[in-house]
């Protein structure tokens, strides 16, 4: 079995960039991401742009995705949505996956989404009932499973518990997320290991950020447990804006190439993802954070 990457770049890294891109701009990363041999692409998000400016004009361009250009029934994109304002959005653009979004620590949902857990959950409900009506498919996400910047530890019978409750949901799939960078490959196995019992591989995720350098580590980790979906953002692109320090996912370009390296299968073409590095560089206005973008394939190897 192929490892499939979930591409988040165009939402989740772009949402915490100081630079808002251009429509059009937006428009070529997504497609060059396509192009790079990239299935899952999250291409943006139906939240408000007073808060989340970077990701205004996303009804538009799902149109323009979706409707102006020709894609292949393998790929597949998808948007944040966070209530049932933001659902009317997804279907009038004509959206056909989208995702919810909670945290597995009060203080974090509290800040990020405005609501307690249970809240985030009850809205959930509301958009899932129409998603499912909509015949759209709905990922499921979890924040700060390994830890939170205002509580510290948070207990894993608490994320395996919302990992259930949201699969029970009718959720495909649960993204567990290291949205501060703190995690380690022994704490991934500690968590995965019951998950995996809960939903099987089929239906988990791992999202993990590179703020203190093992990303990597623990997508390794999770893949010898059976886990084989993981996000991450083309260049390292973005982190989160309701966590301090916590800038940096994992760089899609990092991933691929270590998984090639261990002989498994993604279908992303790395020289297509090295050359969105200039372009890319001078929308953003600033180095990407990705090692292999930044310093290629030894030549010794090519």
């Amino acid at each position: 079995m192929s490892v499939e990457i979930v591409e988040v770049g165009p939402r989740d890294g772009l949402q915490n960039e100081q630079t808002t891109l251009r429509l059009d701009d937006r428009i070529w990363l997504i497609e060059r991401l396509s192009q790079a041999g990239l299935k899952r692409i999250e291409v943006g998000a139906f939240v408000s742009p007073q808060w989340v400016p970077q990701m205004a004009n996303t009804a538009e361009l799902c149109r323009k995705l979706f409707v102006d250009k020709k894609r292949t029934s393998k790929l597949r994109y998808s948007v944040l949505v966070p209530n049932l304002r933001g659902m009317s959005d997804a279907i009038a653009a004509g959206v056909k996956e989208i995702a919810v979004f909670g945290a597995c620590s009060e203080s974090f949902s509290l800040k990020n989404i405005n609501c307690s857990i249970a809240e985030s959950f009850s809205r959930f409900q509301d958009v899932i009932k129409v998603a499912k009506k909509n015949k759209i498919r709905v990922r499921g996400y979890l924040s700060t499973a390994f830890g939170c910047p205002y509580e510290g530890k948070v207990p894993f019978k608490r994320v395996l518990k919302l990992t259930e409750k949201m699969l029970d949901m009718g959720v495909f799939e649960v993204s567990i997320g290291d949205t501060i960078g703190v995690a380690s490959p022994k704490q991934v196995k500690e968590l995965v290991k019951p998950a995996m019992r809960i939903g099987g591989a089929k239906k988990l995720a791992l999202h993990f950020h590179d703020t203190r350098g093992t990303a990597l580590a623990n997508v390794l980790s999770g893949l010898e447990l059976g886990v084989k979906k993981f996000d991450s953002s083309v260049g390292g692109l973005g982190g989160c804006p309701y966590a301090k320090g916590a800038s940096g996912n994992l760089a899609t370009e990092d991933l691929v190439y270590m998984l090639t390296r261990m002989g498994e299968k993604t279908g992303v073409n790395l020289d297509t993802i090295m050359s969105m590095r200039e372009p890319l560089e001078k929308m953003i206005g600033r180095k990407l954070p990705g090692r292999f973008i930044q310093a290629g394939l030894p030549k010794s190897l090519i």
